[in-house]
């Protein structure tokens, strides 16, 4: 095998978002055979699709099905919505693809429709258990604008325009045991402030200390993002709502020297060994987590620059880096 590249057959916590704003990118069928040929367990949509659902079909991939964010609103004042949602996609589907998870929205919190995600899950997880998929996880997505401070993690809080709605979204998974889903991004951190936090901490290449916060010490940005997550959650007695990662990723050109293929190996590369370590971060040692890579292929339909150069691969299906032992 090749040194730089990493086989994920037996990582079972990483997964690939497959985006779709591109006009070039594969088909579905070829799609989902590239992540078997890579060893790809986790797939995540963005939005329902009926033909890389009916691709799904017997791949034994492990699905995240998202719900547009301009849906979410309806599926939670009316219960008939969410039914008819998940008859039209996911009751055609369930006896041959794994719904692992149903997300509300992709960002959504912070965001005006966040406050119909807690209703809106109440209703999509009555819709779903009435169909027999009772162990499909149910959640919302967040991310990072809705903390105040990231540094030191232990100042991590809840900004007031979502702390409320945090409280609900929380209280609610804490009934259902279902994860947060995330996105974190230490590539954002770092290039807003590269004068002060470093590479090496932000590509998890530092094995020294670089934070100390109280008894805790961090090796790397990651680990600091996550665990004020998990701060902030404790400051609205949500400590022990757990997390998935839906996003975090690298950017291979756009934004010259910080986005470059090496910074992008380099970051994605020390993600799924930190992953496969199973170590946990400081905060929750030893508690794995799912992360989803951002993303399987360059977009061409997206914003010109960083939002266009993502992807692990091409549209035809070559690398742009090397990465995966496929």
């Amino acid at each position: 095998m090749h040194i730089d590249r990493i086989m994920l057959w037996w990582i079972r916590c990483i997964g690939v978002n497959f985006g779709r704003n591109g006009d070039n990118l594969p088909s579905p069928q070829n799609v989902v055979s590239l992540y078997k040929k890579c060893g790809i367990k986790l797939l995540r949509l963005f939005e329902p699709n009926p033909d890389i659902l009916e691709a799904l079909k017997g791949s034994n991939l492990q699905v995240s099905l998202g719900v547009k964010n301009g849906d979410v609103q309806s599926l939670a004042s009316s219960k008939e919505a969410a039914n008819q949602w998940v008859n039209t996609n996911v009751t055609p589907y369930k006896g041959d693809v794994n719904f692992k998870w149903i997300v509300l929205g992709n960002e959504i919190i912070p965001g005006a429709e966040g406050i119909y995600a807690t209703q809106a899950m109440k209703n999509i997880k009555d819709a779903i258990n009435s169909i027999g998929l009772t162990k499909t996880i149910v959640t919302a997505s967040f991310y990072m604008p809705g903390i105040t401070t990231s540094y030191p993690p232990s100042a991590g809080a809840f900004t007031k325009d979502v702390v409320n709605v945090m409280k609900d979204v929380t209280a609610y998974l804490l009934q259902t045991g279902a994860p947060l889903m995330v996105n974190v991004y230490p590539y954002y951190a770092y290039t807003s402030n590269p004068k002060d936090i470093k590479l090496e901490y932000a590509t998890f290449q530092t094995t020294n200390t670089v934070v100390v916060d109280g008894g805790l010490s961090y090796s790397n940005l990651f680990d600091a993002m996550v665990d004020s997550v998990y701060a902030a959650l404790g400051k609205i007695n949500a400590g022990n709502v757990s997390l998935v990662i839906g996003e975090t990723g690298w950017p291979t050109a756009g934004n010259e020297p910080y986005s470059s293929k090496e910074n992008a190996k380099t970051y994605n590369k020390n993600l799924i060994q930190y992953v496969q370590s199973g170590k946990g971060t400081p905060k929750k040692p030893n508690q794995t987590i799912d992360v989803f890579i951002f993303a399987m292929f360059n977009e061409n339909q997206k914003t010109t620059g960083i939002e266009q150069n993502w992807g692990l691969f091409y549209p035809n299906m070559s690398h742009v880096y090397p990465l995966l032992n496929c």
